[in-house]
């Protein structure tokens, strides 16, 4: 007799706090040298995993395209002195709040971005 395959539409299990930890961790460090793409792949992926993943892949995916934003409209008005300022603070920002949401996932805690657009909610 042969064991049944497992159905592969059934719901993921959740992770344990320590990988949710290490995800949210990752997802945010990604943010700095991949932009939105960590963020956009871990929403999709690892939002129905947990509550704490879910948090902080939905608050990194809205910075990640808050940054995104800026760089557009920087790359925009590059021609003028403004735009060169808006490139180099999206890029400044994003450096120092992924560090501080790094930190702030890998202790175990929630963080805001304190300068993100709400593009994606709950």
């Amino acid at each position: 007799m042969s064991a049944i395959p497992p159905n592969p539409y059934q719901q993921s299990q959740p992770l344990s706090p320590g990988d949710e930890k290490l995800w949210a961790t990752l997802i945010h460090l990604g943010g700095i040298f991949f932009f939105f793409l960590p963020a956009l792949v871990g929403y999709f992926v690892l939002r129905d995993r947990g509550p704490f993943i879910r948090e902080h892949t939905r608050t990194a995916l809205n910075f990640q395209l808050t940054v995104l934003l800026g760089y557009l409209i920087g790359f925009a008005t590059l021609g003028i002195f403004i735009g060169g300022v808006i490139v180099f603070a999206a890029g400044l920002l994003n450096i120092v709040f992924s560090i501080i949401a790094t930190v702030a996932a890998n202790r175990g805690n929630l963080y805001t971005y304190p300068v993100a657009i709400k593009f994606v909610s709950d």
